[in-house]
């Protein structure tokens, strides 16, 4: 193995060519109008193995605009490091243009004004064309799927994910791992991966009755690109019965199994593998983690975290690739093997504007075909909106805030709970709200909008709770997405403290008293991870609230106040 020197020095050249300077490049030609597939999709061919990494569509199938985080606060030893810098900073860490298509893509600032230039991102049948171009270039090119592709959208909901699974396949993955997948139900996973044409990976997904690995899916596939003998070994989302409900999926044990992941790089690199992949849906900071305690992984390809980053991240010798979410992104990976050895690599984070690459019209005609079925439902105009309305961000976005408001209001509650989950596209000022958007931000197998009452104590231990499932220093008990969101209801939150102390000064919003211990309050919120959750559906819920307000106006949200950051 190399050491991390040479990496460092592999790791600049590269950048030079296809990372800070890449991007740069790209505003340049926007200025002069110019931007073009071929700028895009340039590579200058290395080594003699190329991977090519997707992940979190979220069951996107068409172009969508999608609003990078404002905030997203790194703790412990993460504090101020990539991806954990956004806006002006990212901007700044990566030398990009103010402006430029990479701005737009990567960040968050003057988002409306610049889609507005730029266009759409996404789409299958673009990222199809991009992973033609690569397999044209490397025919032998490896494509890896890193989950959460079979959630996410009313068609994937009303198909049971089958839409996705139906043109995922014309795309002609060689593996994938697993999140949201499982929210459809062991029963149906289990119908899809015994029918998948390719492997469904996950060396920590383990029978829960006899706690050994479970047979549907293997730990790891071989491959052979280059005349490289390849092992691509998977990792799921290590905290399924946390974070979703385990009674979806009674058969499965999960956890982040570093010491068997040990065990599987060990048994793979006597078996002859010259290069170790790890397709892993762990979220970065614990990968980054993950990469210091297991020996012997050469490539990370990371997921559930939605990160998008310009350049990999070096962990020892071992390469972490970020791939971003809903569709805006391709990576593509070059490394030269030889005799067992990884010498270096190339990297190239893609981004699928999809005004500028063509579509694939079989794949269009695909997806099409899928969505026909539903198509007047989809495009049902329910509302406008005047404000920019987004999901990312550690405490809020305005989605979430609509989302609260129609709990409230619909529900007739004094406080709502949102859960802090990281996908759903973005819509522009001046844009039509149609079935489909609000579907695009809600779709779950337990939405269910429940109604109940909470003492204002317990109110304290949920958020709490979840708090710690953030901002734990230590990343393997980073176990949430990001905080819940709450309407009705102010706070303070100390992102330094520990658990139990973060969260203070608790506000009902209504009245500005201070949250009652003792006092039960009103509450409606979604996706209980319990069994038997009764309530309409959240969809219907915010579609009868966007009706009944017509356009949809946001004022920015001040009800949280961050500090130990």
């Amino acid at each position: 193995m190399i050491s991390r020197r040479d990496f460092l020095q592999v790791s600049m050249a590269a950048a030079s060519l296809y990372g800070a300077s890449g991007f740069g490049h790209w505003s340049r030609l926007a200025a002069q109008q110019a931007l073009t597939q071929d700028d895009l999709l340039r590579f200058d061919t290395y080594g003699n193995v190329s991977l090519i990494h997707i992940t979190d569509i979220h069951a996107q199938l068409k172009p969508i605009y999608f609003r990078e985080p404002e905030v997203n606060i790194g703790v412990g030893a993460n504090k101020g490091q990539v991806p954990h810098l956004t806006g002006a900073d990212f901007r700044k860490f990566y030398g990009i243009a103010d402006g430029s298509p990479s701005h737009y893509a990567l960040t968050y600032n003057d988002f409306s004004a610049l889609a507005k230039g730029y266009g759409k991102m996404g789409g299958l049948d673009r990222m199809a064309t991009v992973i033609d171009a690569i397999r044209a270039d490397r025919p032998d090119a490896l494509l890896l799927d890193g989950g959460d592709t079979w959630h996410g959208s009313m068609t994937c909901y009303k198909t049971a994910g089958q839409d996705m699974v139906n043109v995922m396949n014309a795309l002609k993955p060689d593996a994938m791992t697993f999140h949201w997948e499982f929210t459809l139900g062991s029963d149906r996973v289990a119908e899809i991966v015994e029918g998948l044409p390719f492997a469904a990976l996950g060396q920590n997904i383990f029978d829960a009755e006899w706690d050994e690995p479970a047979e549907l899916f293997k730990p790891y596939e071989w491959y052979e690109s280059g005349g490289v003998k390849i092992a691509v070994i998977g990792q799921a989302f290590p905290y399924m019965p946390i974070a979703n409900p385990g009674w979806m999926f009674p058969e499965y044990t999960f956890g982040i199994r570093d010491e068997h992941m040990q065990e599987v790089v060990d048994e793979v690199r006597a078996q002859g593998a010259e290069l170790v992949v790890c397709l892993s849906h762990n979220g970065f900071d614990v990968d980054k983690r993950m990469a210091g305690i297991v020996k012997g992984i050469d490539v990370i390809l990371s997921g559930h975290t939605h990160d998008a980053l310009p350049e990999p991240v070096l962990v020892g010798e071992t390469v972490i690739v970020a791939s971003g979410s809903n569709g805006k992104f391709v990576s593509r990976v070059d490394l030269d093997v030889r005799d067992g050895r990884m010498m270096g690599f190339r990297h190239k984070l893609i981004p699928v504007f999809s005004d500028v690459i063509a579509p694939k019209a079989e794949v269009t005609a695909l997806i099409d075909a899928q969505r026909a079925p539903y198509e007047g439902e989809l495009s049902e105009v329910i509302g406008q909106t005047e404000s920019l309305l987004y999901r990312r961000g550690n405490f809020n976005g305005s989605w979430d805030d609509l989302i609260c408001d129609a709990l409230l209001s619909e529900r007739e509650a004094e406080i709502a709970l949102s859960p802090g989950v990281r996908w759903g596209p973005s819509l522009i000022p001046g844009q039509d709200i149609t079935r489909e958007d609000i579907w695009n931000v809600t779709s779950m197998s337990y939405g269910e909008a429940y109604r109940t009452e909470m003492t204002g104590e317990f109110l304290k231990v949920v958020m709490e709770d979840v708090a710690d499932n953030i901002f734990n220093p230590d990343p393997y008990y980073q176990q949430g997405g990001d905080m819940v969101r709450v309407g009705g209801l102010g706070y303070r939150i100390d992102v330094s403290k520990k658990q139990g102390e973060r969260i203070t000064d608790m506000v009902l919003l209504k009245t500005g008293e201070p949250i009652d211990p003792a006092r039960n309050y009103v509450v409606a919120g979604w996706a209980s991870v319990n069994e038997g959750t009764e309530g309409p559906q959240i969809w219907d819920v915010v579609e009868s609230h966007i009706r009944k307000l017509g356009t949809v106006r946001l004022d920015d949200n001040t009800s949280v106040t961050v500090t130990g950051t």
